[in-house]
């Protein structure tokens, strides 16, 4: 195919792709002929309606058109939108920026500038109704995700080193967080940020301070501040990115957004929901007045403590020395010295009656050895005869006659020589003497 975009009479150098498909690195399209198909493309779509976020309206007097730009927050995209001022002039009420509308357009691209731009033709402010169903829907669906659960809060530290502060510009609430802040505890700094709370650029400006002070390390507790408003006012602390992005934080967070009654979505997800700004400085640091308070009473009741027990312990000290054992020592070993006495009388007279038993004893066992002793045997006049060779002779065949002999007797020992006649033994008549006596 030629190019449609050529100027008439000019040469195609070559044919050029049907379809995108068909191009290549040898034969690609002209940006111009891309722009065309893309245009062709979008003018065969059929009208829709958008949702969006006002964030700019441009009236053109004389025109009869006005610019509206359209955007997306929560993936940063804009649109322009012209509409015609009959279309304006329907509404029931202005349009400012901020406002959520939904808008029936038909799509055109604009080849020239190569932009997308919606022609719209009917225009419906979101009600309060729309808005809380679709806030209602989003809180259902942060809540299965478990964004608001309990167990994923962190505590906030009891003295914080720095504290981050996330406010509107010159903001009442600005004030009211560091003026309650520093009265509680003088020494306290803040990191703060000035971004815009409300409108087309709040969400934006809040996400980027909050990424910020997340990542210094010096800042414990990030206080995340806005003033009271509408609820069109407070919407940006319900967008869904924000959520997220508080509930992702790594640091404490504590939302202080509006009064009491407000709950902007982003109160559920953070750390700590403060009921206004000032309430979210008294969460943040302690008061010192309060503190010295408790001090001075926790030093009184520590004192008492310790006297007490000092007391208690002096008491059972002097109830034990006070006892006989430790009061007078000395008589518990007095008593002890007479049974020791005792003692030792006893064992020696049972020593003594010991020994005169074994002494007796000993007499009997004395008498008995020197009756069975040889010795008292030769006291009684025997002797003990003995050869040459020391044998005792007990018979007369033991020793011939002349043979020398030892004699012991009780005193002593002397010798003797074998006599064949005994003196002691009368000596046998002779025939003729026996005769004689006979006659």
């Amino acid at each position: 195919m030629t190019d449609p975009t050529a100027p008439p009479g000019a040469e195609s150098p070559q044919e050029l792709a049907a379809t995108a498909a068909q191009t290549t690195p040898e034969n690609p399209w002209p940006l111009r002929l891309l722009s065309v198909k893309v245009g062709e493309y979008v003018a065969r779509m059929s009208p829709i309606w958008v949702e969006g976020e006002l964030v700019q309206l441009n009236r053109r007097p004389g025109s009869g058109l006005a610019f509206m730009t359209l955007r997306d927050v929560e993936v940063d995209m804009s649109f322009s939108v012209p509409v015609r001022e009959h279309v304006l002039r329907t509404l029931s009420i202005d349009l400012v920026p901020g406002a959520r509308v939904v808008i029936h357009a038909k799509p055109t691209f604009w080849t020239k500038r190569g932009s997308l731009q919606l022609e719209a033709d009917d225009i419906r402010p979101v009600g309060l109704g729309e808005l809380l169903a679709r806030l209602e829907h989003i809180k259902r669906v942060l809540a299965a995700e478990g964004l608001f659960d309990a167990s994923r809060k962190k505590p906030l530290p009891f003295l914080p080193t720095v504290v981050g502060l996330i406010c509107g510009r010159a903001s009442a609430a600005e004030r009211d967080v560091v003026v309650n802040a520093e009265r509680r505890w003088p020494a306290v700094r803040f990191a703060i940020r000035e971004v815009a709370v409300q409108g087309d650029r709040a969400v934006r400006e809040v996400s980027a301070a909050l990424r910020e002070l997340d990542a210094m390390e010096d800042v414990d507790v990030i206080i995340v501040s806005r003033g009271g408003g509408s609820m069109e006012d407070l919407l940006p602390f319900s967008d869904e990115q924000l959520v997220r992005l508080v509930a992702a934080a790594q640091t404490p967070i504590v939302s202080a957004i509006g009064h009491e009654v407000d709950t902007p979505l982003v109160d559920l997800a953070a750390d700590v929901r403060a009921s206004t700004p000032t309430d979210a400085a008294k969460r943040v640091v302690p008061d010192i007045q309060a503190e010295l308070e408790q001090l001075t009473l926790g030093r009184t009741r520590l004192r008492t403590a310790i006297r007490g027990r000092l007391e208690r312990e002096q008491s059972a000290l002097d109830a034990i020395r006070s006892r006989p054992v430790l009061d007078q020592p000395i008589s518990i070993l007095a008593g002890r010295a007479d049974e020791i006495r005792s003692r030792i009388s006893l064992a020696r007279t049972i020593a003594r009656a010991r020994l005169d038993r074994a002494d007796d004893e000993v007499m009997h066992l004395a008498r008995q050895i020197r009756a069975l002793s040889p010795l008292a045997t030769l006291e009684r006049g025997y002797a003990v005869v003995q050869d040459a060779a020391g044998a005792v002779v007990r018979s007369p065949e033991q020793a011939p006659v002349g043979a020398a002999l030892s004699v012991r007797v009780a005193s002593g020992r002397f010798g003797a020589e074998r006599t064949e006649l005994d003196p002691y033994e009368s000596p046998a008549p002779s025939p003729e003497r026996s005769a004689e006596e006979n006659a």
